[in-house]
């Protein structure tokens, strides 16, 4: 078996899922997490916190840390991590793979508004506050983006975080901070308790979160669906299991 370095790029329950099958073989895994959130769930094996310093800072930890393959199993959102990992694995020439949840479909009975961008997302819902002057939106798109819709002043928002944002709000709001998973029943009680009319999200995939949406769907609510961005290079694979059999097809 070789003695290089596996390097995740984590943050997601896929990546903690794979480190655990990569260290169960006896794999030298090293998980790196960007260090937003706070009290973040830890795989097992080696973990490191913070950014690499761009595309050099990271082609210099690989060459560093004889590393043998990087998976990025970030967020599907983490456009600028995986923007360097494909830059860098490439300048060391060290083998890549996405790895990412398979994305929400939408359903029959779904009322949901596709939109690009987030920046999209917040004009759709100025747009539907114009045409209501009590509108209550239900934003999960995570603190990071909860500043883009600050300047709405004539909707209420009920926003929903693992931290507290550290941006600004917009003026009519509640802060929920949790964390999934969420159950149907309890976010069916959570939009009736707030008299929510439309939820905003972004397509993160995956079945922990997944609840906002079958409720949703029952309430027939609107859902404006931030559309998720292409992966930044070609092989990709949506499954913990089918990263840890290309890992290991590679290093046999």
């Amino acid at each position: 078996m070789s003695d290089g370095t596996i390097l995740i790029l984590g943050g997601t329950a896929e990546a903690r899922a794979l480190a655990g099958n990569l260290v169960s073989d006896g794999r030298q895994v090293v998980t790196s997490l960007a260090g937003r959130v706070k009290d973040p769930a830890l795989p097992v094996g080696d973990v490191r916190i913070g950014g690499f310093g761009g595309v050099d800072g990271l082609a210099t930890w690989l060459r560093d840390n004889n590393c043998e393959a990087v998976v990025d199993a970030t967020h599907p959102f983490a456009r600028q991590i995986s923007a360097n990992a494909t830059a860098a694995a490439g300048d060391v020439d060290v083998p890549l793979l996405t790895l990412r949840r398979p994305e929400w479909r939408p359903q029959p009975g779904d009322r949901w508004i596709d939109v690009p961008a987030i920046a999209d997302a917040a004009r759709t819902v100025a747009a539907m506050a114009a045409d209501n002057s009590t509108l209550r939106v239900f934003l999960t798109t995570g603190r990071q983006d909860v500043d883009v819709f600050a300047d709405i002043a004539d909707a209420w928002f009920l926003i929903r975080l693992v931290d507290p944002p550290e941006r600004a709000v917009p003026r009519h709001h509640q802060i929920i901070r949790s964390r999934g998973p969420y159950t149907v029943d309890g976010e069916l009680d959570l939009m009736r308790e707030h008299k929510i009319d439309v939820v905003v999200t972004k397509n993160s995939g995956g079945p922990l979160v997944q609840s906002k949406l079958d409720a949703a769907r029952q309430l027939s609510l609107p859902v404006v669906m931030v559309r998720r961005p292409a992966p930044a290079h070609g092989e990709a694979v949506d499954t913990a299991s089918a990263a840890a059999t290309w890992v290991r097809q590679l290093l046999s």
